[in-house]
């Protein structure tokens, strides 16, 4: 089976044919996966708008979808299915991608298979490392989302956190804004700490409460799901986007700078250090508790975030310690792409998940069930 996978729920415009194998360990094969990305455009906003965003799909997602057939080296006629993100993203965005998937739908007379980001997110981990031993922790980490879910079983997702405010992503960029480092402020930010000092200023890691915590003796089996561990999964990364704010503030006024000012290169580079530390931390801390907890035999991380070094090399050497198997997807599978969707599509399909020409884009589209509701 042959599916076309459609994305464009925030700034990249992006399609790619994604076929089965017979290989039960590696299902799927990427045949071609192409994207056009909005960084240029945004960049001198600072962030994405939303309008702009969805304009430039409406111009590019005609020319995207034709290369993506032309590098496949297929006809629309080898075509068995068209899968494109519902959900969860920007509306406008998200609405060009869905319609434009129902008119090919329509008019190549193929199903339709609504996929939701996340879930996209999660596949790519497989697309290219095969299939994660079960049950497995994954942590969903981007610019628009960081949670952490629990995988008892293929297309079976339970959230177990989820940030409380900013993403991670998010921080990185409003982070990267202080320090005057541009946009997309994550990549800038992992070069820079390559040389700064990661311990030169102690920022502040967030420790999440819930009324239902219970600091008494742990449960006795993970398998217990109690409510004593609701709430100690959840993230947190605006107090400490406001730290850094705080802590350039008051070293541009200790140094006699007004704000159109810069701190020094060595300056920046060791800031940026730092609070890539504790966002690192912030995210591995409460992932392998879960991997405790709920004894996980395998470890995935993805999203655009899992592109950061510190991050795939802290993991790796945590996984490593534990014995735990850990899947992370390549640069490129990484951050927003169709071949995600086309191979969640997949799954959707043989599960019976097929969209009507009636669905419509959900910008705050749920995955799953939350574990502990």
């Amino acid at each position: 089976m042959r599916v076309i996978g459609i994305e464009t729920s925030c700034d990249e415009t992006a399609a790619a044919v994604v076929s089965e194998t017979e290989l039960k360990e590696r299902p799927w094969r990427i045949d071609s996966s192409v994207i056009s990305s909005q960084a240029n455009i945004h960049r001198e906003w600072g962030g994405v708008v939303p309008e702009l965003a969805s304009r430039q799909h409406i111009r590019d997602i005609c020319g995207v979808v034709e290369r993506s057939l032309v590098e496949a080296q297929i006809q629309w006629s080898d075509l068995d299915a068209v899968a494109v993100t519902q959900g969860p993203g920007l509306i406008g965005s998200l609405l060009v991608g869905v319609a434009f998937a129902k008119s090919l739908s329509a008019s190549l007379g193929l199903p339709l298979i609504p996929v939701n980001h996340l879930a996209g997110h999660i596949e790519s981990l497989v697309v290219e490392n095969g299939t994660l031993p079960k049950p497995a922790i994954v942590l969903v980490v981007s610019g628009g989302h960081t949670s952490l879910y629990f995988v008892p079983e293929d297309n079976e997702y339970r959230l177990v956190g989820r940030t409380r405010d900013d993403a991670a992503g998010e921080a990185f960029d409003k982070v990267a804004a202080l320090l005057g480092l541009g946009y997309p402020g994550g990549p800038a930010i992992d070069r820079l700490a390559k040389s700064g000092d990661d311990f030169s200023v102690d920022f502040p890691i967030a420790r999440i409460t819930h009324p239902d915590r219970n600091d008494g003796p742990e449960l006795a089996s993970p398998l217990g799901f109690s409510s004593v561990l609701k709430g100690r999964m959840e993230f947190s990364f605006s107090g400490l986007k406001t730290s850094v704010k705080r802590h350039v503030a008051s070293r541009r006024t200790a140094l006699g700078i007004d704000e159109t000012g810069s701190l020094s290169a060595v300056e920046v580079a060791d800031i940026s250090a730092s609070f890539q530390r504790v966002v690192v931390e912030t995210l591995l801390s409460r992932t392998f508790e879960a991997v405790k907890w709920f004894g996980a035999k395998s470890l995935g991380i993805a999203g655009g975030v899992s592109a950061n070094s510190r991050l795939r090399d802290d993991a790796m050497s945590r996984s490593e310690a534990l014995g735990l198997p850990l899947f992370l997807p390549s640069l490129s599978l990484a951050t927003d792409n169709a071949a995600m969707i086309a191979a969640a599509g997949l799954r959707n399909f043989h599960d019976g998940v097929k969209g009507a020409l009636s669905i419509d884009a959900v910008a705050s589209l749920p995955l799953g069930t939350h574990q502990f509701e």
